[in-house]
């Protein structure tokens, strides 16, 4: 049954997906290219999509819908695809994600800065685009972590996206996110298909995200380690209300 269940989600992705990046390249054909409205599809597909494919969302705070950089930290690859269903933002990718099949286009047409994380060229032209975008009015999303993992609490926190907040001006605006299952955590090597047929056969995944207040400074270190220290008190008061065991 849950890998019925598992194939049919997955298809419905698929199809689904498809016919959202359809919609954004109709559109741009008909009416001319507006990022803006390609993100307002891409929320539409994010909050028609997850609760089909049995995410349920636990959500406290207020998303942003100013220019800042929501700092979160990193679970699983779902995690963009939740900020995108509360706010029109711009993601910043590793570079493979361009190539994976439906997903990587859509990433290209909706809001997407992509990133070679070995290259120092294009960290920095990475975060040259972030300040555009900033100054262009959208907020923008960064996991400073680098990577997905399951420890309860945050890793080191990357300082680039602090020093431009600080150096520009602009907000962070801290982000928790965790899920009611550490098996639902994306993590190593784990490639899309099987993780998606072993998880998402479940009835539902349950998952929490918990915006925070902006934080203002000119100070990046200040800025890092407010945001890091409001994100791990949140695990904790997610795991409590999702009693997670493994973690006890």
């Amino acid at each position: 049954m849950k890998k019925l269940r598992a194939f049919w989600r997955l298809l419905y992705f698929a199809f689904y997906t498809t016919f959202k990046i359809s919609q954004i390249i109709l559109s741009s054909l008909l009416m001319g290219n507006d990022i803006r409205r390609s993100m307002r599809i891409r929320q539409r597909w994010a909050q028609h999509l997850l609760p089909a494919i049995g995410v349920r969302i636990h959500k406290s705070g207020t998303p942003p819908d100013f220019p800042c950089i929501l700092m979160g930290n990193h679970r699983s690859y779902l995690d963009p695809v939740l900020l995108v269903r509360d706010t029109n933002v711009y993601g910043v990718s590793k570079a493979e994600v361009a190539k994976w099949p439906i997903i990587g286009f859509g990433a290209k047409v909706s809001g997407v800065l992509f990133l070679k994380r070995e290259s120092v060229a294009s960290r920095k032209k990475t975060l040259e685009g972030i300040g555009e975008k900033l100054h262009e009015g959208f907020p923008v999303m960064l996991f400073p972590e680098g990577t997905t993992h399951s420890e309860p609490s945050t890793l080191s926190f990357k300082p680039g996206g602090f020093k431009l907040a600080a150096s520009e001006g602009f907000p962070i605006v801290p982000v928790a996110i965790d899920y009611a299952s550490p098996e639902d955590h994306w993590i190593g090597k784990d490639t899309f298909l099987p993780h998606f047929i072993r998880r998402f056969g479940e009835r539902e995944i349950q998952v929490a995200v918990s915006y925070g207040e902006a934080i203002w400074s000119d100070d990046p270190q200040g800025l890092l380690e407010n945001a890091k220290i409001w994100i791990d008190a949140e695990l904790v008061e997610i795991r409590d209300s999702f009693k997670f065991e493994s973690y006890k």
